[in-house]
């Protein structure tokens, strides 16, 4: 069985549960397999397989189409070698093609747990990935992260879908609107965000590649900052594959691996692919402070993430100085009229055009250079500016 997916599209697309029951016989079928060979093949509309070591799960997740697909796994990942077919790019995909670490629909890797975001244990975990990709069709390739508010093993999750795109072809794009750009594992991504029945955060690399590394608290921290996930929630699976709209054949992950650091293999090299064209991020605004009372040094960096005529989302990046501190806070001069309906991460209260922000318990602690961040959603009767007047103590 398999989630029934709103996907990357530019218009939500319901989901019809009836399908779980129609793959329910499939997939039982299916498991009986123990693990991957080189003569496997897997076509049935939820055919599933483990790799050879047993640490991961291989799923063909035909769903959005009648048309064959089949993919033949390997010991580290599998191939997509028929693809018929094609669907609007206006509405799901065909598929979502993938390897899993972690439990989908009842199916488990063995010896997953689900792990709660704020324990010690999700910080150490990680994940890469390799793919290579056929120079025809139109696809996305990358990362379903998902999170629930419960440690499920089954059903559909309903927290949050974080979705890291290595790269795309053609015009598929994310549900939702772009909301922003950020700096994360060492390179530039384009931020979407929307909801489907749960909130789907989707990463887009603005330069594509062919090979990924990261710790999976990289995206999940930036989601949290935004709101669009909690630290009460539970990693419940890590999924690498493809979602193809027109075509994907020659579609392969090479190379998967997740869990805690240490126990991933070293990534391959990241083969670059020519960029889409990106908006370009609203510059941020920084304004340093001088201690006060003895108080250490620190800045605080405003950017306008989203905009619209009525209102917009904008995030503040807190820098802390040179010497640790236990607790923080802002003053944010708003644009006039502005008004502040939403804000996380912080604790805050707006005076006129005063905005003023205390740490949350969990982010008040700053090591020496460390930094954190809030964000918050405005109102206004124009397009609200960048705050040009900040302080930090």
């Amino acid at each position: 069985m398999t989630p029934l997916r709103a996907r990357a599209v530019k218009v939500a697309v319901a989901t019809a549960v009836t399908a779980l029951a129609a793959g329910s016989a499939a997939l039982v079928a299916t498991l009986d397999t123990p693990s991957a060979s080189a003569a496997t093949v897997l076509c049935d509309t939820y055919a599933k397989t483990t790799t050879a070591d047993g640490r991961y799960t291989i799923q063909n997740n035909r769903w959005g189409t009648s048309a064959q697909q089949c993919i033949e796994p390997s010991a580290t990942g599998f191939a997509v070698t028929t693809a018929d077919g094609s669907t609007s790019t206006s509405g799901a995909p065909k598929s979502y093609p993938s390897i899993y670490w972690g439990c989908h629909y009842a199916v488990c890797t063995p010896g997953f747990d689900p792990v709660l975001a704020s324990s010690p244990a999700f910080s150490t975990l990680r994940t890469n990935v390799s793919m290579t990709y056929p120079t025809t069709g139109e696809w996305d390739a990358g990362y379903d992260l998902w999170f629930d508010p419960t440690a499920r093993r089954d059903g559909q999750n309903t927290g949050a879908e974080v979705m890291v795109w290595a790269n795309h072809a053609g015009r598929p794009q994310p549900i939702g609107a772009k909301v922003g750009t950020v700096a994360l594992a060492g390179t530039t991504w384009d931020v979407w965000f929307g909801n489907t029945g749960w909130n789907v955060v989707s990463y887009v690399r603005t330069t594509g590649t062919a090979s990924l590394d990261f710790a999976l608290s990289t995206f999940y921290d930036d989601a949290v900052q935004r709101g669009y996930a909690q630290r009460s929630w539970y990693l419940t699976s890590v999924q690498a594959g493809f979602e193809p709209w027109v075509g994907g054949a020659g579609l392969a992950v090479t190379d998967f691996s997740a869990g805690p650091a240490g126990s991933t293999p070293a990534p391959t090299a990241s083969t670059p692919v020519t960029p889409k064209p990106s908006a370009t991020p609203t510059p941020a605004v920084t304004r340093s402070t001088r201690p006060v009372s003895g108080r250490p040094v620190c800045s605080a960096t405003a950017r306008t993430e989203n905009a619209w005529n009525s209102g917009a989302v904008q995030t503040v990046t807190v820098a802390n100085g040179p010497t640790g501190r236990t607790d923080w806070s802002t003053a944010v001069t708003l644009p006039a009229g502005a008004t502040v309906t939403n804000l996380w991460n912080g604790t805050w209260t707006q005076s006129g055009r005063t905005l003023s922000v205390h740490n949350a318990s969990w982010n008040g602690t700053l090591a020496a250079g460390a930094t954190t961040s809030y964000g918050y959603q405005l109102a206004s009767s124009t397009s609200p500016a960048t705050p040009t007047a900040l302080s930090c103590s």
